[in-house]
């Protein structure tokens, strides 16, 4: 099964590892958690007896109304009778468990649907159908898994027959969508068309048989397949071949491997390690497409190819080369989208658009998180990369809107698609990335004015990138600084038209000389001579940036991805004045369970006093107000209501009477414990707080409370974490961390459009 990686001798993997890793405590992968509340009497009777008594009338009088009061919309049963498990063979159902847990678990960190396994010790077919047609419906969905060949296609054709869900044997389908949709690709970076290409399919298993009835599908022409199995040449004139294989023999003189790999475009291996040689591949014709994908050694490795054929695409089923065929690229997504309009059945229009997807994603705009995840260098579409990696994080929203307009154009759906557009891959989003809707909001506010955003260091190439999707994705105007020369050669490196992005060169601007003179005159009581601003305005592009700013000729900012944050920030202070009335800060925001917390001041003032705590409160309850937030604010300490005592809570005390004396417009309190802050019910306890719910700003003592409390939270888990983020400057400006990645700069470049400082 081609998802599974084989023995990596670069890493420190043993079986050893592996066994630690189940036995480590609890046993196992997988775990069950209520999604419900069930801290009372009341949760307790409303979960089960009496209120459960409500839905179980409900389902009853409308059957699809389970949909609406389970959990069987969002649950896939992954099933298993062992009888093939990985390259293992037939040892069981209970051997087959840890996979089955392991399938289930990639279901949920994908996709974000819950699957059980399910082993049944039954190897008869009929009784296995049974089985599963009996329990079937209580799912959404049934995946069947590391099931032998033939009996695999008798399960699959009678359960789909029997159960109004999608059933999904994975080793066969999941291969044959991953291998088309690298094919698709392969085919167009040759130039070939799927009608004209020549392929020997190595394996006439359930696997490879599914891979050539998919590409028969797209356009290639049975004349043009050779398949070769056990005993040889697949052809006519065999009589021991069962239906589904004799279907696509073919007329042919040919009877070995070699013979049928001379001339040949394309061959997909789905058999055995080490049978196909260096002869064999030097006889195929010029560009040839050679997927390796037996499991845990291919065909013949990629070196060995690569001695022979400089000019070969090659992928194989193995994490540890270039284009894996990986089913964890389908299985969670074809699913997805198939549950998100509770499709019957999943057909082959739902396996094409699965495979267009995947092919539509490779060629885009790789993010760096997949290189991070691949230890690699940056990756781009072309012969190395013709395949999407499993950690490229759009896979949740790119791929399952292809499957569920399929199954709905194709009328197997029973639900209408999901929203159009933005709004259904927005939803998805969410799903894994609790971020994903404050991204939503901020998006859909900076596409409705857009603004011009100066990228200070428009001569990096992940600025340059950043720059790009900013403007692809209609965020605004982008505008580099940079020298033209250095950033056009970049852009043609990164594949980016170099006409298609603003520069702005700092020493030949027309507006240079009305920056130096504004400059000097804010600098040369400050020790600054005149030459000394022009060097500036000439050669620092921060300071020029903020210059542009401070001109009008940009309404944001955002830069620091080759500086260290505090020298940066002391190159724009040299340009930019605090917003009057406000104070600059860091703000970071902790995103959790569908909660959103302002942290506050997380690194700008070290030790705040007490009207500097007060106007911190200020900006960052302006600031939760413009992301949507009805400001709750916490002076935190580890003192609540003055208790413990100590010397260090009466500045914080003091905070809180600096903002009653002010008269604000929003919720604060203090000083209050964590724990207290964050406690909707803590009225029961301290009646007189003036919070009327759980704070969502928390106002920290120090930046170094405030900074050890966000990397906590980031580093244990408890929350996603968007950090560094600064408020209250004069103009806009967000600095990113030393060495950011584009998905990074992008967001910033979103949150300088956002702009976060209230200005009266």
């Amino acid at each position: 099964m081609p998802e599974m990686s084989p023995p990596d001798t670069s890493s420190s993997r043993t079986d050893e590892d592996a066994l630690a890793f189940h036995r480590q405590d609890p046993p196992g992968k997988l775990a069950l958690a209520p999604t419900k509340p069930m801290a009372t009497q009341r949760d307790l009777a409303l979960a089960y007896s009496p209120g459960v008594a409500a839905p179980v009338r409900a389902i009853a009088a409308d059957p699809d109304a389970v949909y609406d009061y389970t959990s069987k919309g969002n649950m896939v049963a992954v099933v298993s009778n062992g009888t093939a498990i990985l390259g293992l063979g037939n040892l069981g159902p209970r051997a087959s468990k840890p996979v089955m847990e392991g399938k289930a678990v990639l279901f949920k960190r994908f996709a974000d649907i819950d699957a059980f396994d399910i082993e049944i010790d039954y190897e008869d077919p009929e009784k296995f159908i049974d089985c599963v047609a009996g329990f079937g419906d209580s799912f959404g969905g049934i995946n069947l898994e590391d099931i032998k060949s033939p009996e695999c296609f008798e399960i699959e054709a009678k359960l789909r027959e029997r159960l109004a869900i999608p059933v999904f044997h994975d080793d066969q389908h999941g291969t044959a969508i991953i291998a088309a949709a690298g094919l698709m690709n392969a085919c167009h970076l040759t130039s070939r068309k799927f009608e004209d290409i020549k392929v020997v399919l190595i394996g006439a298993g359930a696997a490879g048989l599914s891979v050539l009835e998919l590409i028969k599908s797209l356009g290639v022409q049975h004349d043009h397949v050779t398949i070769i199995d056990v005993n040889g040449v697949v052809h006519t004139g065999r009589n021991d071949l069962h239906p589904r294989l004799a279907s696509h023999a073919r007329e042919t003189d040919m009877r070995t491997l070699d013979e049928a790999m001379v001339d040949a475009d394309v061959m997909l291996g789905l058999s055995a390690g080490g049978i196909v040689s260096q002869a064999m591949v030097k006889s195929m014709a010029a560009d040839p497409i050679i997927f390796a994908m037996a499991n845990p050694t291919p065909e013949i490795m990629p070196d060995l190819i690569k001695q022979v054929r400089s000019d070969a695409i090659i992928a194989t089923g193995r994490s540890d080369f270039p284009n894996q065929v990986n089913n964890v690229l389908g299985f969670p997504y074809i699913f997805r989208g198939a549950l998100d309009v509770r499709a019957t059945t999943i057909n082959e229009e739902m396996k094409l658009a699965a495979a267009r997807a995947l092919a539509d994603l490779a060629r885009t705009d790789v993010p760096d998180e997949v290189a991070r995840a691949n230890r690699s260098a940056r990756l781009s579409f072309g012969r190395d990369y013709i395949i999407p990696s499993p950690f490229d994080p759009r896979l949740i929203s790119f791929v399952p809107p292809y499957i569920a307009k399929a199954a709905v154009d194709s009328g197997v759906a029973r639900l209408p698609m999901p929203e159009e557009g933005s709004g259904y891959r927005a939803r998805l989003a969410r799903r894994l990335d609790p971020t994903a809707a404050l991204q939503q909001h901020i998006t859909e506010v900076i596409k409705a004015e857009p603004k011009r955003i100066v990228f200070a260091e428009g001569e990096e190439p992940s600025v340059i990138r950043a720059a790009a999707a900013f403007q692809a994705q209609g965020l605004g105007t982008p505008v580099l600084v940079a020298r033209e020369k250095i950033a056009e050669a970049n852009m043609k490196e990164l594949g980016i038209d170099p006409g298609s992005l603003e520069i702005w060169n700092a020493r030949l601007s027309d507006q240079n000389p009305d920056y130096v003179d504004f400059l000097y005159e804010r600098l040369q009581r400050r020790g600054y001579l005149r030459r000394d601003v022009q060097r500036l305005v000439n050669n620092d592009r921060n300071v020029f940036s903020a210059c542009m700013l401070r001109f009008g000729d940009a309404q944001g900012m955002v830069t620091g991805v080759t500086r260290h944050f505090m020298n940066t920030l002391s190159d724009i202070r040299l340009v930019l004045d605090e917003a009057p009335g406000g104070r600059l800060i860091g703000l970071s925001l902790a995103i959790s369970r569908g909660r959103t917390v302002v942290i506050a001041d997380t690194n700008v003032t070290e030790f705040p006093e007490a009207p500097e705590l007060a106007d911190i409160a200020v900006g960052a309850a302006a600031a939760a107000r413009k992301l949507g937030l009805t400001p709750r604010v916490a002076f935190l300490s580890y003192s609540t209501f003055g208790n413990p005592p100590g010397i260090r809570t009466e500045k914080i005390q003091s905070a809180v009477r600096v903002l009653d004396a002010r008269g604000v417009d929003f919720e604060y309190e203090g000083e209050m414990a964590a724990d207290v802050a964050l406690n909707p019910d803590h009225h029961e306890a301290y009646s007189f707080s003036r919070l009327s719910g759980a704070a969502n700003v928390l106002v920290m003592p120090a930046v170094h409370s405030a900074s050890i409390a966000t990397r906590l939270l980031k580093a244990t888990g408890g929350a996603t974490v968007i950090e560094g983020l600064l408020v209250g400057l004069e103009k806009s400006v967000q600095i990113a961390r030393l060495g950011s990645p584009v998905s990074d700069i992008v967001n910033l470049a979103g949150m300088a459009s956002f702009d976060l400082t209230h200005r009266p």
